[in-house]
């Protein structure tokens, strides 16, 4: 079977505060700059997720696009569009809400939910990528990898 990357694109908006509660107030202002208002500021996120698999030699799918869809709505828009992340995610009470933070949030949370609902429906698709663009200029990629 041959290998193959797919990958669906979606776009959220939501408000953050770029802060960290290990800096002091000024360390912070200092290092955020203007990200560090204290009434928050928005992007309007641009988020690519990339599933790595075998065609499968009947479907001619890595996956069904409905489910890669399904599981992007669940694990990333319904927790995070139209939010605050520094309010109302839990993850970033802990996490500065940076665009990299950002991207290991999705990460975590679409493998979650991928691998309860959807992993079944195909044996070798896994996640490969996030791809999240804070703006047109700025964008980070994780493909799950620590380095500890």
């Amino acid at each position: 079977m041959v290998t193959s990357y797919i990958t669906r694109t979606a776009s959220f908006s939501a408000a953050h505060r770029l802060h960290s509660t290990k800096l002091t107030d000024e360390e912070n202002a200092a290092t955020y700059g203007k990200c560090n208002h204290p009434h928050f500021h928005g992007h309007n996120y641009k988020l690519e997720i990339t599933v790595k698999g075998k065609i499968d030699p009947v479907t001619g799918m890595v996956m069904n696009m409905v489910d890669l869809k399904n599981c992007i709505e669940t694990a990333v828009m319904n927790p995070l569009d139209h939010r605050n992340l520094d309010l109302d995610v839990e993850y970033f009470e802990h996490n500065p809400s940076t665009v990299e933070n950002l991207a290991v949030f999705i990460w975590n949370n679409f493998n979650e939910h991928f691998r309860k609902q959807f992993a079944y429906k195909t044996s070798t698709a896994r996640l490969y990528k996030v791809k999240i663009y804070e703006t047109e200029h700025n964008s980070v990629e994780y493909l799950g990898e620590d380095d500890d």
